[in-house]
């Protein structure tokens, strides 16, 4: 009888609460639309750019039509995706549950946070539309990220005793630096060139539009690194706060 017991246990489901199911469907979506639009961001950098270098004149506008484009619209719809469900993830299952725990308003590390990483992709965005050399744009790069990184763990009002918030606050600000670059500068700069290019009518400044596009891409291709790890550590291995 006891065996039996147990056994009908492993049956019964347990209970969820309506947020626990929310915060499951918003992580799986959240990891569905990453792995497209971060897996598309390797392909781009580490196949793409060395196959079109190879690519006869007369292909391109081929591969522009039937390859390219449809890519880069896979690819910047899953940015988007990607970054509004895991800024709604982190928003409501952390940043709010913590304030209410210290009973303040969640608004406050909300705003801080798009302050800081706003301000930081318009500074690096100044910087790419001047096309300096990629080692200057890197050097820049790394220099506002671990300031903007610094400023929102020093001074968020909620949550600085929170590895989730501390974690993915950064993490999620390099995505949103990368988001910004997908839609500010990689497709608005590609979509000239290829509409061009299809057109028979290249645009005079394409090569100036497309070392801009190069540098983001690559800029977001370097990015990534730092943001997976944070985002791993926000649950798996404890850096910042507990």
């Amino acid at each position: 009888m006891h065996h039996l017991t147990a056994f009908a246990g492993l049956l019964v489901m347990p209970s969820h609460t309506w947020t626990e199911a929310l915060a499951l469907l918003l992580r799986w979506a959240h990891f569905l639309a990453g792995i497209t639009w971060i897996g598309l961001l390797y392909f781009f950098n580490l196949v793409n750019v060395p196959f079109m270098k190879q690519v006869d004149v007369g292909m391109k506008p081929k591969v522009f039509q039937y390859m390219t484009l449809p890519t880069l619209q896979l690819f910047r719809w899953s940015s988007l995706l990607t970054v509004f469900v895991g800024f709604w993830y982190w928003a409501q299952i952390y940043v709010a549950a913590d304030a209410v725990r210290m009973g303040v308003n969640p608004a406050s590390t909300i705003g801080l946070f798009l302050l800081i990483w706003i301000v930081a992709w318009g500074i690096l965005y100044f910087v790419v539309l001047k096309t300096p050399p990629g080692y200057l744009v890197g050097l820049v790069t790394a220099v506002v990220v671990i300031a903007a990184a610094w400023l929102f763990v020093k001074f968020t009002p909620v949550g600085q005793d929170d590895n989730h918030v501390l974690s993915i606050g950064i993490g999620g600000g390099f995505g949103f630096i990368m988001l910004f670059n997908v839609w500010g500068v990689i497709w608005p700069n590609n979509k000239r060139i290829i509409q061009g290019t299809l057109a028979g009518s290249p645009p005079a400044n394409a090569a100036v539009l497309a070392r801009q596009a190069f540098l983001a891409s690559r800029t977001n291709f370097f990015l990534s690194i730092p943001m997976l790890f944070f985002m791993a550590a926000s649950s798996h291995y404890t850096i910042l706060g507990r």
